[in-house]
């Protein structure tokens, strides 16, 4: 018995990865992350998880697989000792031509630049697990694959086209605060898309696919009753704020607040949970440059508030201003936790100990 751990790119490349491991395996977590210090931080997670899983069941062989990421000789030397430590197997499939001198030293770094990661893993899959005998997601895969390696020759190479711009447009759920949602989100859309390529003639398939999208996305946000999509959206996403509002909790002068992160519509998404949530006095959503947005509903005059501790105002109910020398992180809980230093520092509600160390930590 396996359990597997799946770290993949934020692309259509990287999703399409996941879309094929989430049917093959029954024992899967998945996770997602862009370039940079984000890869480190999710591999970090899945080692703690990894951990926790041989702690409870021993006897499960742990693999973990990463997707459409290349990593560095140095990376991968930790990852190999830390995976020992686990104990844990480590597979990475990818074809970034920049893991070349990673992928001669490792022997669980698989590297073919002439297909994409999805088209490797479904191979990967099939070989190994025995996946998808009858090539039902051989359409897609190939449609992936053309467009993510620019194959223009390809018969599918239009319908990914609108692949690429359905993923990357899918920006409904904020991926930091809710990863789970989003994901499934974007593997939802790849699976109506799989199913449209299988059902109509290739030549007609990406305007179908595309005509699609809006009833698509729909669907996916639809819970009890039709609705225009914005209105929808925000309905789901007050949602999700609302059943994870103890973790994204932050005070301001003994007034209880919610802590977005880029979650956008602040009018209406703010104002849906503020009603929602009646023992909520604030709403704040904060965008990637410290910009952030303030929405109370006659409890507290946020326009105090926004001046206070952001150099902002507006209105009593509906306010904004930006956080100075914000410093911006793709770990949730890493920036509700400054962002609420910043907010008691400005308020007076900090001991002169905790502003030194919250000092030294910005150093």
């Amino acid at each position: 018995m396996q359990t597997i751990l799946h770290l993949s790119h934020i692309d259509l490349d990287g999703y399409g990865c996941q879309y094929l491991t989430q049917q093959c395996f029954e024992e899967l977590h998945c996770y997602n992350a862009n370039y940079g210090p984000e890869v480190t931080a999710r591999l970090e997670e899945m080692l703690r998880r990894a951990k926790e899983e041989k702690l409870a069941r021993p006897e499960r062989e742990i693999l973990l697989l990463v997707t459409d990421l290349n990593l560095t000789t140095k990376e991968c030397n930790w990852l190999e000792r830390e995976a020992m430590q686990v104990p844990a197997k480590i597979q990475l499939l990818d074809h970034h031509g920049t893991g070349a001198s990673a992928a001669e030293r490792f022997a669980w770094y698989l590297l073919d630049t002439e297909r994409c990661a999805t088209r490797i893993t479904y191979d990967w899959l099939r070989k190994h697990y025995a996946f998808d005998p009858e090539g039902r997601n051989e359409k897609i895969v190939e449609a992936i694959d053309a467009i993510d390696i620019w194959k223009n020759e390809s018969p599918y190479f239009e319908y990914g086209k609108v692949l690429l711009g359905m993923i990357s447009g899918a920006r409904e759920i904020n991926r930091i605060l809710f990863p789970e949602a989003d994901r499934a989100y974007k593997l939802s859309l790849i699976d109506r898309a799989r199913r449209i390529l299988d059902e109509t003639p290739l030549e007609e398939a990406p305007i179908v696919l595309d005509e699609a999208l809006h009833g698509s996305k729909k669907s996916f946000f639809l819970l009890e009753r039709n609705d225009t999509k914005d209105n929808l959206v925000a309905d789901y996403v007050t949602r999700l704020l609302s059943a994870d509002r103890e973790r994204m909790s932050i005070d301001y002068r003994g007034y209880k607040g919610i802590l977005g992160y880029n979650v956008g519509n602040a009018s209406l998404i703010g104002n849906a949970f503020l009603l929602a949530n009646p023992d909520y006095d604030f709403y704040m959503d904060v965008n990637s440059r410290g910009n952030f947005s303030l929405r109370s509903n006659d409890k507290l005059d946020v326009s105090a508030m926004a001046a206070e501790i952001g150099n902002g105002g507006g209105h009593p109910n509906a306010s904004g201003g930006k956080i100075e020398n914000y410093k911006d992180s793709f770990v949730y809980e890493t920036l509700r936790d400054s962002i609420q230093r910043y907010i008691d520092e400005k308020t007076g509600n900090v001991e002169e100990g905790e502003q030194e160390q919250s000092k030294e930590t910005e150093a």
